[in-house]
């Protein structure tokens, strides 16, 4: 007996996902990493009640040092301000690689806590795993009274634009009191009661083994844990719905696997690592062969923050571009045929010497991801991510989104042929040599689970 063929239903779990109703004049963009760092010192400065910052770092740098100046400067205008910040407590112990391991960021914040001994900004590390490699704070989000500013960067002068350099990532400015609550909550409800949770801006700072059964015991609470909310929002009205994961088969990435399967027309990526989870390889294939155009927007090998110009000293960090390369090249001349009937659109960003750092998905100009998450394995199941689900099935937004994309594209090159990505022979000889030597022991396959 045959047994009959049943089809998946993706958008139902799109559609009974509780959304929080979006005023669309309350939604703006920035389309520039300078412009993006002015309006976060504005919107600081205009501060009333509360200010939540979570990022992976907050630098020792000029940007760094300008953000916590202003914070400092209006806790003292304004005591009864709620101001806290939460970081990776791994990245924060830890110097740029190449620098005295005392000058961290951590040890700035004790610096600079001792400046301002009359004014308390706790600034929290976080520990999702025992050791970095193995998982990070990858959530993102500024909440200002009832503004939640979304962005994949962190706080420094890349990624503010603060000096000459950039790293390019999306800025979204969303005010809405139920989404700002909602946020507020997680952090307060998830980090603060937990015993894992480490005050960064003391002088001593408790090691990772004297607070092994407390991270774990975190890990294993936010594996868990989810945005608390109440959602009225239909399928008719702009919304927005805030999603956590952390682990395999997390919320996010369930919704993010059934975002893609569920377009009709075209579908956007946007990612800086070129590392896809096999799952969403899969995902684009079957898109493809349904006859639904898909688009991916990636950072050329000189536009990730791994890469090393070849007239500087090379470590195996500097490896990653290289190997990311590689996979695009492997991936477009498999799906080649779809390339040649532009079914397959693959972009590359280059602006001279700066960086690449988005993430997201645009599905039929009817909803849109913002996420920190880098769509790759290490997201996928070892690191805290977050994202917000746009829903504008009236398209109110669709002029702000389409400005987003155009302006993404304007330093992008077409790729018509895998030969235009460069052949791992023609590599610098020390990339070369350091991809042979990692792939005949297979720890290439590693390193791309890792990192």
């Amino acid at each position: 007996m045959r047994i009959p063929f049943i089809k998946y239903n993706h958008q139902k779990h799109l559609d009974e996902l509780t959304k929080i109703q979006q005023n669309a004049d309350q939604y703006h963009i920035a389309y520039d990493p300078k412009s993006y760092r002015l309006a976060i010192l504005d919107q600081l400065r205009q501060a009333q009640r509360r200010i939540y910052i979570v990022a992976l770092y907050l630098e020792r740098d000029e940007a760094g040092k300008e953000v916590l100046d202003t914070l400092y400067q209006i806790k003292q205008q304004r005591p009864n301000l709620d101001i806290k910040i939460f970081v990776d407590w791994h990245r924060a112990q830890r110097g740029r690689i190449g620098e005295d391991k005392a000058q961290t960021n951590a040890r700035y914040y004790y610096q600079l806590k001792q400046q301002h001994p009359d004014i308390d900004i706790p600034i929290y590390g976080v520990p999702v795993n025992r050791r970095e490699i193995l998982g990070v704070l990858h959530l993102k989000g500024y909440i200002i009274d009832d503004t939640v500013i979304y962005s994949g960067a962190s706080i420094n002068n890349v990624y503010l634009h603060k000096l000459n350099s950039y790293r390019y990532d999306r800025y979204h400015f969303i005010t809405n009191p139920a989404l700002a609550d909602s946020m507020v909550a997680y952090v307060d409800n998830n980090f603060l009661p937990y015993d894992g949770l480490q005050r960064l801006d003391v002088a001593e700072h408790q090691t990772r083994k004297q607070i092994k059964t407390e991270i774990k015991s975190l890990r294993q609470h936010l594996m868990e844990a989810s945005y608390q909310y109440r959602g009225t929002a239909d399928n008719n009205t702009l919304s927005v719905a805030p999603i956590v994961g952390l682990g395999r088969n997390n919320p996010l990435n369930k919704i993010i696997h059934h975002l893609i399967n569920s377009t009709q027309q075209k579908i956007v990526f946007c990612t800086p690592y070129f590392n896809l989870p096999n799952i969403l390889v899969r995902d684009i294939i079957r898109l493809l062969r349904k006859g639904r155009q898909v688009e991916i927007i990636i950072g050329d090998k000189v536009a990730n923050d791994f890469y090393i110009p070849e007239d500087q000293p090379f470590n195996i960090s500097g490896g990653l571009p290289y190997l990311y390369e590689i996979n695009l090249r492997k991936f477009i001349e498999r799906l080649q045929p779809y390339v040649d009937k532009q079914q397959l659109i693959i972009r590359l960003w280059k602006d001279q010497e700066q960086t690449y750092h988005l993430k997201g998905i645009w599905v039929d100009d009817q909803w849109v991801l913002i996420t920190g998450n880098n769509l790759n394995p290490r997201a996928w199941r070892l690191d805290l991510e977050n994202g917000i689900l746009v829903h504008d099935p009236q398209q109110q937004l669709s002029d702000k989104f389409a400005q987003e994309l155009h302006a993404i594209r304007q330093k992008t090159t077409l790729v018509n042929h895998f030969q235009q990505i460069q052949a791992s022979q023609f590599y610098p000889k020390p990339v070369h040599k350091l991809i042979k030597r990692l792939s005949r022991i297979k720890v290439d396959r590693i390193i791309k689970r890792l990192l």
